[in-house]
């Protein structure tokens, strides 16, 4: 693989929780335990939700902890511009590609309508949409644009796409039946995750991806656009979720664990210790700087399911 390229690629659409900390801090420290390059990118394609404070603060609590990086937002570098708003004209020529070889198609479908539309829903509560606006004829879709803007999707065979994640194993998906024809451009013209994250990674040479294990299932459509854009797929280390004691996945509208209130509590030795016990990297929670950890980084001690935080809060 040659040099470890890994990357933290949060949104700036909020001050960041323990969960997007508790990822950063594995994808850091799995960079620095093995001498490689660490990247930040700012994930700001949503213009409603995502804003330049948020990125500078982001980036002044990353520092805070003591995760710094070698490229990226604030720093530059040979793989810029390192915000995704500022790249919106590579995910249009990306998209191109796509479209010339015949593979995506406008949808029209409301949101009601999708789901409408959809397959019955997926063991983990997910809809698959049906396909419903794929073979529109020209006629039709002339009509509907008359009225209604649509979002573009990509065509996906009936195929299976398996690879193998460094903490949660094996994983298969049919592209069709489990992940269905998605969303590579919004009706309002943003361009979607899917699309952008994976163009992204191939561009900067990230060959390491680090990141929750909600986006599990977003990584066989993601390889499917890396063979189809002639990208070089990186290997995925999908982390388990930081749960709160009723089971909810933490979120930025937890203004109690977010970085604002969790730096009035702690030090960042404290902090950092805390994720790294979470994290099967330590016995019991300690003070330890992110660099002492990276000299005992483990990923086997990694845990595979959901961590339920409790009294060390």
């Amino acid at each position: 693989m040659g040099e470890l390229r890994g990357r933290f690629a949060p949104s700036p659409s909020g001050r960041m929780h323990l969960g997007n900390l508790f990822s950063g801090l594995l994808a850091w420290l799995s960079v620095r335990s093995a001498g490689g390059v660490m990247v930040l990118r700012m994930e700001d394609l949503d213009p409603d939700r995502c804003r330049e404070e948020y990125a500078v603060q982001l980036a002044d609590d990353l520092l805070w902890l003591g995760l710094d990086w070698d490229e990226g937002y604030g720093k530059g570098g040979p793989h810029g511009p390192y915000r995704q708003s500022d790249r919106t004209e590579l995910y249009a020529a990306a998209f191109r590609k796509l479209e010339e070889q015949g593979l995506i198609y406008p949808c029209f479908c409301t949101r009601a309508e999708r789901l409408a539309a959809s397959a019955p829903h997926r063991s983990d509560g997910q809809t698959v949409y049906s396909g419903k606006c794929r073979n529109l004829t020209e006629e039709q879709r002339t009509e509907l644009a008359r009225t209604r803007r649509p979002a573009w999707r990509l065509i996906v065979p009936d195929r299976e796409v398996s690879f193998t994640d460094g903490v949660q194993g094996r994983f298969e998906e049919n592209l069709l039946w489990d992940c269905g024809d998605f969303i590579l451009r919004r009706s309002d013209g943003v361009y979607a995750y899917q699309l952008a994250v994976v163009y992204d990674d191939g561009a900067m040479a990230v060959n390491q991806v680090v990141r929750g294990r909600d986006l599990l299932d977003s990584t066989p459509r993601q390889l499917y656009l890396y063979e189809l854009l002639g990208l070089t797929p990186p290997e995925f280390y999908h982390v388990p979720l930081l749960v709160a004691p009723d089971g909810r996945r933490l979120s930025k509208r937890e203004k109690d664990l977010d970085m604002g209130a969790l730096r009035q509590r702690f030090t960042p030795a404290e902090l950092t210790g805390l994720l790294a016990f979470w994290a099967g990297q330590l016995e019991k929670p300690e003070p330890v700087t992110p660099a002492e950890l990276a000299r005992i980084f483990d990923w086997s001690k990694v845990p595979e399911n959901d961590i339920t935080i409790g009294n060390e809060l």
